[in-house]
């Protein structure tokens, strides 16, 4: 989802504060505490006496609407502590946030609107009554939410609520959501048995069922293909490593939670990799280069594993297993900003192919206000940006720039990509690295005889196969191009007396490469149809007398509908050609 503009964001803030004085009027004994905007709207937390519903939506939406002719303007008050301690009697969260607010000295913000008021640091609508349309907010639901997060805290009632500028925004999001709904990964991963969580084996590291594999694998046949096509070498390197060489790259210890607990063995420490980087730099490593050899592009779909939180774990979007379209390429500095356009077009490339047509970067520079966090020399970070924009503004893609979330050692930039129906993702990061070549003591020789370090590209265009393929599972509604595809055609003789030329169409179109199925079942055609609809195959094959006597096929495409009668040596070259070209 796109940032909302200042505007909407301060409209948001502002209907906080009315559905807060809306619970208030009808719950006089609720506790409040904060109530911020967020992507799609805004909530707010409370301590009731009894509990709340989203069956009490429909009067506090009433309500709502009936105090926002009145709150035409907001007024600020500053108040000390004690004063306002005074105006939440029996408020622990309010009290703890004002001991917090006011620890340097000086007043509290409050600001009123109609007959409501509250702490606040500000930022509303000028005009509520004025600039809020009455239709364009509703309560969307009621969660549990710790008090700040912590779950040693006292368990509050969250009610979230959607808003926009107008009611068609509204509408438009409420049914973009609903559409989603229809293709969550998750659902439609087991629907179309893709893959599998088992709790035996460990959150956050799925299975990949047949059909499933059957994605990744083709997926990373493309992916190998268009790399060696592109100048890429591949190498291998192992899922475990000794300590040391996480501490040569950094992550140790700044990394260390998200890594799973190190193994002891033989009076040695080991983990296992989460990232491919310093692997790959040591295969630079093991033999002499010179500037002749570069750029040394190294790819590998690497195993890696990492131990995210549990709460963060979100089907395949958010995995502690995953196997990354990772590369390095080690390059002449001075080249390096050409070779970054190549890896932003050749994400294009992928993009265009998978009929993603929505796509920005963005690039994530320092934090200013954490600038101890960051590592290596200042000049060569300051080069990075700077060749890293350079490299964006020559792609022509759009981009943004954002100062925070930089790595540690060198600014990244993010490909976010949109599905079908709006849904932003991250699909890759990439980053130009001019710090980790001079922790490992990478070198080339030049062509003056001299030792320099090379600079090095970070990048991942397809990024993990669970990730993307979770990406792809929604951006397609689990109908996936014939290409892609698990099941290719499915072949539907009409009765038992069709079932030989069944079998002789299977044994064609298997032998020509096609993923066929033959589904010879006892169930009726119209079921076997409506099965084949819902499991989304491309083609399916119904046999009948007319097929038999012509020695054709009838096949319904399930993106062109009914086609005309033709040979199987026609369906299969059709087929073939669709297949070839990723239509």
């Amino acid at each position: 989802m796109n940032p909302a503009s200042k505007e909407l964001e301060a409209k948001r803030h502002t209907l906080a504060h009315l559905l807060a004085a809306a619970v208030m009027k009808m719950h006089p004994d609720a506790k409040r505490t904060i109530g911020p905007a967020i992507d799609d709207g805004f909530y707010f937390d409370f301590e009731f006496s009894s509990p709340l519903s989203e069956k009490d939506f429909p009067k506090l939406e009433k309500e709502m609407r009936r105090l926002l002719p009145s709150w035409k303007s907001f007024e600020k008050f500053d108040l000390s502590p004690e004063q306002a301690k005074e105006e939440y009697p029996g408020n622990p969260y309010k009290h703890e946030l004002i001991d917090e607010f006011s620890k340097d000295g000086g007043t509290l913000s409050f600001y009123k609107s109609g007959e409501y008021w509250d702490l606040c640091r500000g930022g509303h609508a000028e005009n509520p009554a004025k600039e809020i349309a009455s239709d364009s907010f509703k309560l969307d639901r009621v969660a549990g939410a710790y008090w700040r997060g912590d779950e040693k805290n006292t368990m509050l009632t969250r009610i979230y609520a959607l808003a926009f500028d107008t009611k068609e925004e509204l509408d438009a999001y409420i049914a973009q959501r609903e559409e989603a709904k229809k293709r969550d990964h998750r659902e439609l991963g087991e629907k179309l048995d893709l893959f599998h969580f088992d709790e035996a084996i460990g959150k956050g590291l799925p299975i990949w069922l047949p059909k499933g594999n059957i994605i990744k694998e083709e997926l990373e046949r493309w992916a190998k293909d268009t790399e060696s096509e592109w100048g890429y070498d591949r190498v291998t390197t192992p899922i475990i490593t000794k300590e040391d060489l996480f501490y040569t790259s950094g992550h140790l210890p700044l990394y260390k939670e998200s890594m799973y607990a190190p193994i002891q063995i033989e009076e040695e420490t080991y983990y296992i990799k989460p990232m491919n980087c310093p692997f790959h730099h040591k295969a630079y490593a093991a033999r002499p280069k010179s500037y002749r050899d570069l750029p040394v592009r190294y790819a590998e779909y690497g195993w890696c594993h990492r131990f995210e939180d549990s709460g963060s774990l979100f089907g395949l979007m958010r995995v502690r297993g995953m196997q990354m379209n990772d590369a390095h390429i080690y390059i002449q500095k001075e080249n390096a900003v050409e070779e970054f356009v190549r890896v932003i077009q050749l994400h294009e490339y992928y993009y265009k192919t998978l009929g993603i047509k929505n796509y920005e970067m963005e690039l994530a520079l320092r934090d200013p206000s954490k600038m101890d966090k960051y590592h290596g020399d200042e000049e060569d970070w300051k080069d990075a940006e700077r060749m890293t924009i350079e490299a964006m503004e020559k792609s022509g893609v759009p981009f943004k720039v954002v100062n925070e979330g930089a790595a540690f050692y060198g600014p990244k930039m993010d490909f976010q990509i949109y599905s079908s129906i709006g849904r932003s993702f991250t699909a890759s990061t990439n980053q130009l690295d001019l710090f980790m070549g001079k922790r490992f003591g990478l070198e080339y020789v030049d062509a003056d005889g001299t030792r320099k370090t090379p600079a090095i590209i970070h990048r991942a265009p397809l990024g993990t196969h669970e990730r993307f393929i979770g990406f792809l599972i929604e951006h397609y509604g689990g109908a996936f191009p014939l290409w892609l595809a698990p099941v290719q055609t499915r072949i539907l003789p009409v009765s038992e007396k069709h079932a030989a030329y069944g079998t002789e169409l299977f044994t064609a179109l298997k032998a020509a490469g096609i993923r066929v199925e033959l589904d010879s079942a006892n169930d009726s055609l119209g079921k076997r149809i409506r099965n084949a609809k819902m499991e989304k195959v491309p083609y399916l094959l119904v046999v009948g007398d007319a097929e038999i006597e012509g020695k054709t096929v009838t096949a319904e495409s399930r993106d062109g509908g009914k086609l005309e009668p033709m040979s199987i040596e026609a369906f299969i070259e059709r087929a073939k050609e669709e297949i070839k070209t990723r239509a």
